[in-house]
Parts: structure tokens; C-alpha cells; sequence
């Protein structure tokens, strides 16, 4: 034991990150109920969907760079106070009978152009105030905050505050936001990169795009990271393809009605909190590298039992263990990365991970449901089946125990 702990700025950073994903796990699941209510249009309400996303494409790449330029903790507050009028105000506009569709979209957009930058700059942060040993533990219990508020507790909450009054959940989230700003104001310390060493000398600008171009010729050049994120790009683009018909799934093959449809997804949120909570032993104890090989496999075998199952429980259980992998694979991801960026550019890699995780969500959403019309309702978890078994023969030897072991161990280099 070396006697490293995870000190008090990082109960505050924890603290701060899981109250900003309840705030904005509530907003994401009272904005499609608050313009339902308003209309049954089915494009204005995708479009709900789709606002909330663009950001993430649009923001990814230049939030990354902005990372790497500025203070990452007092950007984060920065970030959280921009949001808490936005919110107020379509609070307050509900409240007083005033709230259109036009401004629910404008503050979804600037909710989730915040979101995107708040992540990276928190991902960015973390090395500074977590031991080099503890990063898999500090990043296991974000991702534990952010799966219980966000991905199980926010749903029922915000459907239960949006049946008192619609305006409720959106008045907490504001509030959760000026939370997340006090509790970051507290961390002591200055965060703010500095590309070639010496205290005090000046930062060099560069243009966004010329700084975007480094951070990907960087991440291109290594090996190990730039597996995980293209697999993750391409993985994402078949599981969304699936899970954006699970719906139709759910119906037509397993017999569920709206209830048993949710359960699936709780399935796999408690697959996910449980991953999360026990994450850097089970990673200890299976090593990366199995982690990730084994990860695979279960990609694979969720979509193998999704297009052939009719059975409700055993798709419950696969979708279990899949939120289990999920969690370790992001654990295990969001560690290497850590270790292996140098630090003045983990705003940029980080950010080039969210651009084509989003690329591939956008993506994956239109393709599920145009393979499906065409071609059958398990198709899409057909393909996902094969691409993850190509991928798992492909990238088999990628995460050798060797190359994993060496990337645990290096020291990340500065970049010139």
C-alpha cells in the first residue's frame, strides 16, 4: 500500500460532477414531456432529441481546446453559472404560462453546450488532485455518482417533480447547477495547463484549428488510445442503433408493455452502478487487458441474445452484464487516457473521444430504424453481433497484457 488517498478537492469535484448530472438528468427527461405536452408532432419532438445533441458535436473539438487554454476549475464554474439563469428563466417562463418550444430548445442547447465542456474540463482536472495509483478508484466512483444520479435516479424523480407542476423539475436544476459552482469554488488550487513547463512563462496561442489538428495527430500516433476511441466510435454506432428500437423489441418480441420497456434500461443503469462501485477491484482482479477483451465478448453476446432471445429475463440479465462491462471499459478508458496524455493536452484528447462518441450516437439513431424498416427488426442487433466479433478478432493482440502492462506504466511525455 502506498498510503495514497483521495483527498478532500476530490470529494468536492465528485460532489459537484454528481450533482451537475442530476440537474441535467432531470432537464433531459422533462423536456420531451414538457413538448409533448405542448404538441404531438413527432418531428418537434425528435427535434427536442436532436438540439440537445448538437452541441456535442459542435462544441466537442473547441471546448477541448479551450480546456487546454484556461484555469479547468474556474472554467467549470463559469460553465455552471451561465446555466442556472438559462434554466430559471424557462422556469419561470412555465411557471407563468410564457415557455415555447423555441426557448425550451435554446436552453436545452446552451444546458448541453455547457455539459460537453464541463465534462472535459472535468476529466482534464482529475489528474491534477488524484494520485497516478488511484485514478481507475477516483474515475469508478464518478462514473457510480454519475449512473446513480443521472441514469436512475433523475427518470423517476423528474417524471414524479413534472406531475406536481412542469416547472419544478427545471426550477431544481437550476438549483443543482448553483450547487455543483459553490462546491467547485471550494477546491483549492490554480488547474490551468501550461505546454512547456516553466511557472510563469506565458501560454503560446495557436489557432483552434491548428491546436484541434494537434491534439488528433497526437491521439492518432498512439497506439493503444486510438484503438479504444475508434471502438468505441464504431460500437456506439451499432448500440444505438439497437437500443433506438429496443422499443419495437420490447413489443413485438418479448411482450412488454411501457413498464417492462423500462425495466430493461434499469437493468442495465444497476449493471452499471454496480460496475462503477466495484470497479478498480474487478479491474485489479481481471487485469486491463481482460477487462477489455472480455468487454468485447459481451458486446458481442448482448446483441447475439437481443436478436434471438423472446425471453424477457434473459434479456434483463444480458443488459445487466452489459452495464457492468460498460462501466469498466469507461473506467478503464477514461484511466489510460489520463496517464498516457500529457497534460496540457487532455482537454483536446478528451474532447476528441466525446466528438466521435456523439458522431457515432447521431449516427447509430438514423441507422437503426432505416435497417430495421428495410431489412427486419433483429437485423440491427444482427450487425452489431458481427461487427463486434470483427472487432474482437481485429484487436485481440492491441490489448496484449505487455502493451497494456507498458501503458499502465509510462509517464505521459510533454507535447512539443
Amino acid at each position: 500500500m502506498t498510503g495514497e488517498r483521495l483527498d478532500g478537492r476530490y470529494a468536492k469535484l465528485w460532489a459537484a460532477s454528481t450533482t451537475s448530472a442530476l440537474g441535467s438528468g432531470l432537464a433531459t427527461v422533462a423536456a420531451p414531456l414538457l413538448i409533448a405536452s405542448r404538441t404531438d408532432e413527432p418531428l418537434v419532438v425528435s427535434g427536442g432529441f436532436a438540439v440537445a445533441w448538437l452541441p456535442w458535436l459542435l462544441f466537442s473539438l473547441p471546448g477541448g481546446v479551450l480546456v487546454d487554454r484556461v484555469d479547468r476549475r474556474k472554467l467549470m464554474i463559469t460553465l455552471d453559472w451561465i446555466r442556472v439563469p438559462a434554466v430559471a428563466l424557462l422556469a419561470v417562463a412555465i411557471t407563468t404560462g410564457n415557455a415555447g418550444v423555441a426557448l425550451l430548445y435554446a436552453v436545452l442547447f446552451v444546458i448541453n453546450s455547457g455539459e460537453v465542456v464541463f465534462r472535459t474540463a472535468s476529466g482534464a482536472m482529475l489528474p491534477s488532485i488524484v494520485p497516478k495509483a488511484l485514478l481507475e478508484r477516483a474515475n469508478a466512483r464518478l462514473y457510480a455518482g454519475t449512473t446513480l444520479t443521472h441514469g436512475m435516479l433523475s427518470g423517476p424523480l423528474s417524471g414524479f417533480l413534472f406531475g406536481v407542476a412542469a416547472s419544478i423539475p427545471f426550477y431544481v436544476n437550476a438549483g443543482t447547477y448553483a450547487v455543483s459552482a459553490l462546491l467547485l469554488g471550494l477546491i483549492a488550487g490554480a488547474y490551468r495547463p501550461r505546454p512547456d513547463g516553466g511557472p510563469g512563462e506565458p501560454v503560446k496561442r495557436r489557432s483552434i484549428r491548428s491546436e484541434v489538428a494537434e491534439g488528433f495527430r497526437w491521439l492518432a500516433g498512439q497506439r493503444l488510445l486510438r484503438t479504444m476511441v475508434g471502438l468505441i466510435g464504431l460500437l456506439n454506432v451499432t448500440l444505438v442503433a439497437a437500443t433506438s428500437i429496443l422499443v419495437l423489441l420490447a413489443k413485438e418480441r418479448l411482450q412488454l408493455e411501457a413498464v417492462g420497456y423500462g425495466l430493461l434500461f434499469t437493468c442495465m443503469a444497476v449493471g452499471g452502478l454496480l460496475g462503477s462501485v466495484t470497479g478498480d477491484r474487478l479491474i485489479a482482479w481481471c487485469t486491463p487487458t481482460w477487462t477489455l477483451r472480455i468487454g468485447l465478448l459481451i458486446e458481442a453476446g448482448t446483441h447475439l441474445v437481443l436478436a434471438t432471445s423472446t425471453s424477457a429475463p434473459v434479456v434483463g440479465v444480458v443488459l445487466f452484464l452489459f452495464g457492468v462491462h460498460g462501466a469498466l471499459w469507461g473506467i478503464v478508458g477514461s484511466s489510460l487516457r489520463q496517464r498516457l496524455t500529457p497534460p496540457e493536452m487532455l482537454g483536446r484528447v478528451g474532447s476528441t473521444t466525446l466528438f466521435i462518441v456523439a458522431g457515432g450516437t447521431c449516427f447509430g439513431a438514423l441507422l437503426g430504424g432505416v435497417v430495421a424498416s428495410e431489412f427486419g427488426l433483429t437485423t440491427p442487433y444482427w450487425v452489431g453481433f458481427v461487427v463486434a466479433m470483427i472487432v474482437s478478432v481485429l484487436t485481440w493482440r492491441v490489448f496484449d497484457r505487455e502493451v497494456v502492462s507498458a501503458a499502465y506504466a509510462e509517464e505521459p511525455a510533454v507535447s512539443r
